[in-house]
């Protein structure tokens, strides 16, 4: 393991609790004018590992918005975008290329403009966000040595949510995060490299799901985690995996399990279980895993036991993200490099 993560990923996913506790140290930089209170929507542009915790905070808090969240990554800004939109521009490395394309478009339009960026030499974002002057953060990210956006959710997701509270678009009472960070150091020990293969459930549940493609299970507040544990297991892991969304794979997907016929040997469901879920969706997913073992297709459970929605979607993305670490071991991988991703942006550009 150590010869294959020279990326010090192992550390980052490590460090999820002290990224909340630094993240919630730096929120106090983030000032919103009065202005950005008289909105009616709020639209975040990130790609990749950028928009993430924006995904997760849209399911999460889903019941308790004010007013709608959109995640638009890309190079357009959406026809109904104005001046009751809060923009915010979201991208760890502030060099990347679509979200940063918008800003003039979105700034044209009247939008109420915010940034959420990594402080690093050459960063385009923060350096517009100091010569316009807009509100967000430019945010020191210590706790995350890898340097990889999709392993510092814990600044990313924050920093997004605060903007949000302090817009007025939902809220969130700060005694949570002690909450928040003691669950998580606890899990740690139950995931980490020193727990053993026999009571570490992320090591024995990589070496069930190994050499397979990988779909997830889930519905309603978990559905960011799922889009979050997905890109961990294609950039992680280096292995293929998608993620189906209850209770409509249910109107789509069920009849599609037996062809081709090595769906037996090359799939594996994973089913997140939550208390949370209503009732009808609990059942649903049940009846689901009934019918995917019928096919006699691998199927593996995980059950979320944190006591609040985010502490369960948290909990969901340190499991999986050391899940994702442990296989892309047993694939042999580096699980920090992307060479395929940095192929493509150099031959992009």
């Amino acid at each position: 393991m150590k010869n294959l993560d020279t990326g010090l990923v192992a550390e980052s996913i490590s460090l999820l609790p002290a990224q909340i506790e630094d993240a919630y140290k730096q929120l106090k930089k983030i000032k919103i004018p009065a202005a950005y209170k008289k909105i009616n929507r709020a639209v975040v542009n990130g790609m990749g590992g950028s928009n993430l915790g924006a995904r997760i905070i849209a399911s999460v808090f889903k019941k308790e918005l004010r007013l709608p969240i959109l995640i638009e990554p890309g190079y357009d800004v959406p026809g109904f975008v104005d001046k009751n939109t809060l923009y915010i521009i979201s991208s760890y490395s502030g060099n990347t290329e679509e979200p940063l394309s918008t800003y003039a478009e979105a700034k044209k339009r009247g939008a109420k403009i915010a940034v959420v960026t990594a402080a690093g030499a050459g960063n385009k974002l923060a350096i517009l966000k100091e010569k316009e002057n807009l509100p967000g953060i430019i945010f020191t990210s210590e706790q995350n040595p890898s340097a990889q956006p999709r392993l510092g959710l814990g600044y990313g997701l924050f920093f997004v949510l605060d903007i949000l509270v302090k817009a007025g678009a939902t809220s969130f009472t700060s005694g949570e995060i002690d909450k928040i960070i003691a669950v998580l150091e606890k899990n740690n020990s139950r995931f980490d490299l020193a727990a053993g293969k026999n009571k570490n459930l992320a090591k024995k549940i990589a070496a069930e799901i190994f050499g397979r493609e990988v779909v997830l299970i889930g519905g309603e507040f978990l559905e960011g985690s799922l889009h979050a544990l997905r890109n961990q297991f294609c950039e992680n892991s280096k292995n293929f995996a998608q993620y189906l969304v209850l209770p409509d794979l249910n109107h789509y997907s069920l009849e599609s399990l037996g062809n081709p016929k090595n769906n037996q040997k090359n799939l594996a469901f994973i089913f997140l279980t939550s208390n949370f879920y209503r009732p009808r969706i609990q059942k649903r997913l049940r009846l689901t895993m009934e019918i995917v073992k019928k096919n006699k297709i691998k199927a593996v459970e995980y059950k979320l036991a944190g006591a609040t929605k985010l502490i369960q979607a948290l909990e969901l993305l340190q499991f999986g993200s050391w899940l994702t670490f442990y296989l892309a071991m047993l694939n042999g991988a580096n699980p920090s490099l992307i060479p395929s991703v940095d192929w493509f942006k150099k031959k992009l550009n």
